[in-house]
């Protein structure tokens, strides 16, 4: 469980996804993924790792034993997170304190309250008594051997109220041995220009080291740790993809990626910033999150370029329109194709999907022309680059790409007596010179077409075996023919080791998504390796 990280003391970055993370709607998280997201924080390289509060509930305590015995870790330290001792008692005597001791974790942060209505209110005691419950479980604490940090709740509003009173718990703190305090932002209230001026004061004042602790509900976490760093303090708590309570904590990895590459600090082991999109990519896997498309640096949209002046300029030099390369934090360039396009969004599009379109200006505006006549009809290339792929080789080749010719389908849905439904489908198709008809059945009637599609093509191409529909999305688009409105459906496909987006447009729901089906097929063939029919 003890990790020998190459980065010295001076800086921390500290993780607490398990602990204030997992307290975001939504998220619950089992023993076995708390084990596998410190694990993957641990390949990222934070310093410190907080588990959860051991002696609070069964899980966090069973997440300690086990982490004991199953994790390695090779850069971070593990946390565990819990309370001063109650008022009136001894630390030594507290269960709750114990508790933490058992723990076996290296490190210790203790919440302490900074405010003081909360201390009168919350703790109901004097807050000389207060000072004395830090002072008293921080050396107790260290005196056991453990490392501790600080965790000042509502220092900041506290401060605003008494600053007097929040500065003690500070050096309190500090002169019973604590490393670090951190100065949080519970409620998530604060601009940065004033979390800067407090941290500077309190930091002249008191002469503690000081960490930050921000929530995002200003949605200003990130921005509000970097100007605690800017006013001297040298630790960062943070939350993989800023999950936290509320609308969250500072996201670990802008802030990661900000430190490294904006202000120069190593605070990563080498080689492990360009890590980061799959990080965050695989602890949303882990707490069942869809990853957001357009968090900075690591989403999808990160680095995607839509405008044609955008690409104009990206053809000469990516950077003029990139803050930074994408792939040094693991993340890409796209081009996004759309009625925006200009040509050179559509060359830089061809080069990615690895379609050579020889600089022939007369192809590249004929393109631009079907892009652009095909999304004026409802059409959406952004989010299907298969399909898009197959009208740029449809384009270049002068011909459709195909792999067979559909004679016919049909879906039939039979509402029956006894309230269900039948959905059939058949298809009528050729392929490699043979007519072939198939039927299927379904849960719907899209699901029957492609179950039939599939009897009937798998025939003939056993590669199609692998395919597999992974998400299907329908959108109305506006009425065009009084109450007749535009049906726009966007399928994607896997086959095991990747996925693929196609579209389809048709007045009917059922047309459009067998269009985005022909294609789903067809890209999959073509990244088969198939070679088309003649």
């Amino acid at each position: 469980m003890t990790a020998t990280s190459e980065l010295d003391d001076s800086f921390h970055v500290f993780d607490t996804t398990l602990r204030d993370g997992a307290q975001r709607e939504g998220i619950n998280l089992t023993v076995a993924d708390k084990l596998a997201i410190a694990r993957h924080l641990d390949d990222f390289g934070v310093g410190f790792i907080e588990g959860g509060w051991p002696g609070a509930n069964p899980r966090d305590t069973e997440f300690f034993a086990r982490a004991a015995k199953e994790l390695d870790l090779r850069n971070a330290a593990l946390v565990a997170f819990g309370a001063t001792r109650r008022a009136g008692a001894k630390a030594a005597d507290d269960p709750q304190v114990r508790a933490l001791l058992e723990s076996g974790a290296p490190v210790i942060t203790l919440v302490a309250k900074a405010h003081d209505r909360h201390v009168e209110l919350a703790l109901r005691t004097t807050l000389d008594e207060n000072l004395e419950m830090v002072r008293d479980t921080v050396a107790h604490l260290r005196a056991e051997g453990r490392r501790v940090f600080v965790d000042c709740e509502h220092f900041f509003d506290g401060y605003r109220a008494n600053p007097e009173y929040a500065k003690a718990v500070v050096r309190t703190a500090a002169e019973a041995g604590a490393d670090v305090v951190i100065l949080c932002d519970t409620n998530g209230g604060m601009l940065p220009a004033q979390i800067g001026a407090v941290v500077a004061t309190v930091l002249a004042d008191t002469g503690a080291r000081l960490g930050i602790h921000a929530q995002d509900d200003t949605g200003c976490a990130v921005a509000n740790t970097l100007a605690a760093v800017d006013a001297g303090a040298t630790h960062v708590q943070c939350t993989a993809n800023g999950y936290g309570e509320r609308v969250g904590n500072a996201n670990l990895f802008p802030v990661v990626a900000a430190l490294e590459l904006k202000y120069g600090k190593k605070v990563l082991p080498d080689g492990a910033l360009r890590e980061t999109t799959r990080i965050s990519h695989a602890i949303a896997e882990v707490v069942n999150l869809t990853p957001s498309t357009h968090q900075p640096y690591v989403g999808v949209s990160a680095f995607a370029h839509k405008a044609g002046l955008h690409a104009s300029a990206i053809k000469v030099d990516p950077d003029l329109y990139q803050h930074i390369d994408p792939e040094q934090v693991g993340n890409t360039m796209r081009m996004l194709v759309s009625d925006m396009a200009g040509r050179a969004s559509i060359e830089l599009k061809g080069r990615e999907l690895g379609v050579d379109l020889g600089g022939d200006r007369e192809l590249v505006g004929r393109v631009v022309e079907r892009v652009k006549e095909r999304e004026l009809a409802g059409y959406t290339y952004e989010a299907a680059d298969a399909s898009f792929e197959l009208l740029l080789r449809a384009e270049v080749q002068r011909a459709p790409l195909k792999y067979f010719d559909v004679e016919s389908w049909r879906a039939i849905v039979e509402d029956r007596p006894d309230g269900t439904h039948a959905n059939e489908a058949t298809v009528k198709l050729w392929a490699k010179g043979e007519r072939i008809v198939a039927t299927a059945e379904g849960n719907g009637p899209v699901n029957a077409l492609d179950r039939a599609l599939r009897v009937a093509l798998e025939k003939i191409y056993p590669q199609l075996a692998k395919l597999e529909l992974v998400d299907y999305k329908v959108r109305i688009l506006e009425g065009k023919h009084g109450t007749s409105s535009t049906t726009r459906v966007l399928i994607s496909t896997g086959d095991g080791t990747g996925e693929w987006s196609t579209v389809g447009v048709a007045e009917n729901v059922i047309a459009a998504s067998w269009q985005a089906l022909e294609d789903a097929y067809t890209y999959g063939l073509l990244r088969a390796g198939v070679e088309p029919a003649e």
